[in-house]
């Protein structure tokens, strides 16, 4: 059947026919529906009309069902549960959950915590899929075109009313050193600083902008005298700091991962800088009614909260005590 014919159709005779097929009395239909007992009776006219077939036929022992309704019946229920579940939607269960959710978030910030989530999805759900993303430009427009389902990103000063957002936190900056480095016997300024070459951790461009803007001056000043290396792969860029007199300007929680940092030091920055960057964990509002988006929107807030460092937790020696808060 074509739609065209298929868009005449009422489908509220479906649901007729199957309390009819349940009760086999037209009255106790009628009462099941809210309907009098003549309109019940009308409907039933146009169920033989629409099936080209009696239906139920009378007897001593009230309406039979003819083989014909016997046949609908079979499928019947089936079809009423699939257009309930569709309108209703379905259960959720993390367990049977499939499909693939994208996630941006720079690889800094997913040092820190996708080994934590990750665990977690792979016990709470096995079949889903989780497509991580480091390196994606103009996030938001991503989200709203259903290219991504979350975004962990530097925060925007502002957001439209589009895009639910969820204040993760801040970690403060520290400038990150091979142990032995120049800069890690002497009181760090801003010139000294323009006599290393300098390491940037990747940022887009609109969080580029957005931290430029929220921290004043910064240390990619366009008077810095060395050229300076922009990447996105963090151990690359730990490992290029253990070997040279590179600097690089990197959230303070990285210090944390002591495997990872080995080798490294954490300092202060200048004394007139306060450079905190402040994240946040941001989806479309398109996804509101999802029962898996609203599932992993609580698991990652509550893993971030998890991974919050303690107070006896404390970054090495040349970091101001207690400064380095992992997003939370």
């Amino acid at each position: 059947m074509i739609i065209r014919e298929l868009s005449k159709i009422d489908l509220n005779l479906l649901i007729s026919l199957q309390v009819l097929l349940e009760e086999r009395s037209v009255s106790r239909a009628a009462e099941r529906l809210f309907i009098t007992q003549p309109a019940m009776s009308k409907t039933l006219s146009r169920l033989r009309a629409l099936f080209a077939d009696d239906l139920f036929t009378r007897s001593s022992h009230g309406m039979q069902p003819t083989p014909r309704a016997l046949e609908l019946s079979a499928s019947l229920r089936a079809i009423i549960g699939d257009i309930s579940h569709l309108i209703s939607g379905p259960q959720f269960d993390p367990a049977t959950t499939d499909g693939e959710i994208a996630i941006a978030l720079s690889e800094h910030a997913g040092f820190a915590l996708l080994p934590r989530l990750l665990t977690q999805l792979s016990e709470l759900t096995p079949q889903l899929n989780i497509h991580i993303i480091t390196r994606i430009d103009n996030q938001l427009e991503a989200l709203a075109r259903g290219d991504l389902d979350f975004a962990i990103q530097i925060r925007q000063s502002q957001y439209t009313a589009d895009y639910t957002v969820e204040n993760l936190g801040l970690s403060p900056l520290s400038i990150m050193v091979r142990d032995g480095h120049p800069l890690a016997s002497r009181e760090i300024t801003w010139e000294q600083l323009r006599n290393f070459p300098m390491i940037k951790l990747y940022a887009s461009p609109q969080e580029r902008l957005e931290f430029q803007q929220a921290g004043g001056a910064t240390l990619t000043t366009p008077d810095h005298p060395f050229a300076t290396l922009e990447i996105s792969h963090l151990l690359t860029a730990l490992e290029l700091l253990r070997q040279s007199d590179y600097f690089m300007p990197a959230p303070a929680y990285l210090l944390h991962q002591e495997g990872a940092t080995a080798g490294i030091t954490g300092l202060p920055l200048p004394r007139e800088a306060d450079l905190n960057i402040h994240y946040a964990l941001v989806r479309h509002t398109r996804t509101s009614n999802s029962p898996l988006h609203n599932w992993l929107w609580e698991l990652i807030t509550c893993t971030i909260r998890e991974l919050r460092p303690t107070p006896q937790r404390k970054l090495r020696q040349r970091v101001t005590a207690g400064s380095a808060n992992t997003p939370s």
